[in-house]
């Protein structure tokens, strides 16, 4: 059997030797086949009849169906298809001619009229055709989409044409894009852009990627967050800012994590961490509105209502609930240590304070926070740009918000005391030292900034893949990402 590479290519050369452009430059169009769909659905069969309205559509054949001199096939331009009516005594010999090497996938140009069939179908009749451009591979499965997981996200291309799930969930996406850069826009926040590549990565615990720059002869890292450079930003005078852009992390891949992400993050002079959780729900309630109607969320068999105002619980109240261990205990190194070496055998048993509580938080609490939640008080060594409690020294004023157990949000009273934040970087260090490599190293450009004077701040980040997953019922991070990280193909 002849491959059907092969079999599309020779009928391509039949195409051109009708004298037709095997690869045009454009078309002018009128319509996209949506536009007559909503103008034109609802009216009868006598009522189009009556029209004389042209239109000029463009779209890619996902099905045909052949009754000698005619035929219907289904055009696709991105929505739902349209179907389409060939007819030989209508179009010209050429164009039947053309139509007759047209193969499922084939991208085409007409022109012509709406009208019903008599099952009451939108259909165009074509008068003229057009090729566009040949798919020289059929289809996976006709039309009908990639049903392997793998293959869709490795061929997203294919997935966009089959699947209309798929599209749906990148509207979703775009409309959260748009939606959150109004919100931030509309109260007087400035867009700003921060180096992706740095000298010297900071603003988050995470391990980073590195490359090297030649002409200068150094080495510098893909961005693990802009939290650093916006700051700069706050010392210099910018009273609102808000990025939307991409992290890089060296971490591993799963349901949750894809090493490049999209991240927002927004900062105001003179505000707090209680200003910004109601900042947060605002927010979040208001794409709710725009995505979901005021419908609550679907995650699997739940239903989250995003009602305000959210539940917040301190940190380590949370984990005295979760362990059966008092919160002063919890303040004691060794007590998590026994704890975890105990609850967790399998694991290895992190190097400090800050990756003991990581852990136990990790396992013991995240999946059980269902509802909309603010974890508070988040103790200061896990917490190395944060103010300090007001109430306990050992805490900060920070948040991260919770809903269907993912982290969706991280925000906090800003440090702006360049003395206290040295001593963290410099207790970051020793850890880094002990073998956390994640943690944080000393930003001398950073803290010659903070040195000039930075005025109170609060500041958040927002995980934006993750929140199209919330919003769009999707279970995995790759759903949500055009072109997610992938292991080679052997």
């Amino acid at each position: 059997m002849e491959d059907q590479f092969d079999i599309r290519k020779e009928k391509l050369k039949k195409i051109e030797s009708l004298g037709i452009p095997a690869y045009p430059y454009g078309f002018d169009k009128t319509h996209r086949l949506q536009e007559l769909r909503d103008r034109y659905g609802d009216r009868s069969a006598e009522e189009l009849e009556k029209l004389e309205d042209r239109f000029r559509c463009t779209g890619r054949i996902l099905s045909q169906r052949e009754m000698g001199k005619s035929a219907f096939l289904h055009l696709f331009d991105g929505e739902e298809p349209l179907q389409i009516y060939i007819r030989k005594d209508v179009v010209s010999e050429k164009d039947f001619q053309l139509y007759k090497l047209l193969d499922i996938g084939d991208i085409i140009g007409l022109s012509g009229r709406v009208f019903k069939t008599k099952s009451n179908e939108l259909t165009i009749l074509v008068e003229s055709l057009t090729f566009l451009a040949k798919s020289l591979h059929p289809l996976p499965e006709k039309w009908h989409g990639l049903q392997d997981k793998e293959l869709r996200f490795r061929h997203r291309f294919l997935d966009l044409i089959g699947n209309p799930e798929t599209r749906r969930v990148f509207q979703i996406r775009a409309r959260i894009m748009q939606t959150i850069r109004s919100f931030f826009l509309d109260r007087g926040y400035m867009e700003v852009e921060t180096p992706m590549m740095q000298p010297i990565p900071g603003g988050a615990a995470a391990r980073p990627f590195v490359t090297h720059h030649n002409a200068l002869d150094i080495d510098l890292f893909l961005r693990i967050a802009p939290e650093l450079y916006l700051k700069r930003l706050l010392v210099g005078g910018i009273e609102k800012i808000f990025e939307v852009n991409r992290n890089f992390r060296n971490e591993g891949i799963s349901l949750m994590h894809n090493p490049e992400f999209t991240m927002l993050e927004f900062y105001e002079l003179y505000r707090d961490v209680y200003y910004y959780m109601e900042l947060t729900e605002k927010l979040l309630t208001l794409l709710g509105h725009q995505i979901l109607g005021d419908q609550p969320l679907a995650r699997g068999e739940l239903t989250i209502a995003l009602k305000t105002p959210f539940r917040r619980v301190k940190y380590m109240d949370l984990l005295a609930a979760a362990t059966g261990i008092s919160v002063e205990d919890l303040w004691q190194e060794d007590t998590l240590r026994q704890y975890v070496k105990k609850r967790f055998p399998e694991e290895d048993v992190p190097p400090t304070f800050g990756k003991l509580l990581d852990i136990l938080f990790d396992h013991l609490v995240e999946d059980h926070l269902i509802d909309p939640t603010f974890v508070t008080d988040y103790p200061k060594a896990i917490s190395p740009l944060s103010k300090v409690s007001r109430l306990d020294i050992r805490e900060t004023e920070r948040f991260e918000l919770f809903i269907a157990g993912m982290e969706i949000a991280n925000g906090f009273s800003e440090l702006n005391d360049p003395v206290d934040q040295r001593q963290r970087f410099e207790a970051q260090a020793v850890d880094k030292q002990k073998g956390d490599d994640e943690a944080h190293a000393v930003d001398e450009s950073f803290l010659f900034a903070l040195e000039h004077g930075m005025a109170p701040a609060a500041g958040e980040g927002i995980g934006i893949d993750r929140l199209v997953m919330l919003f769009s019922g999707a279970s995995s991070i790759k759903e949500v990402i055009f072109f997610p990280l992938l292991r080679p193909k052997e």
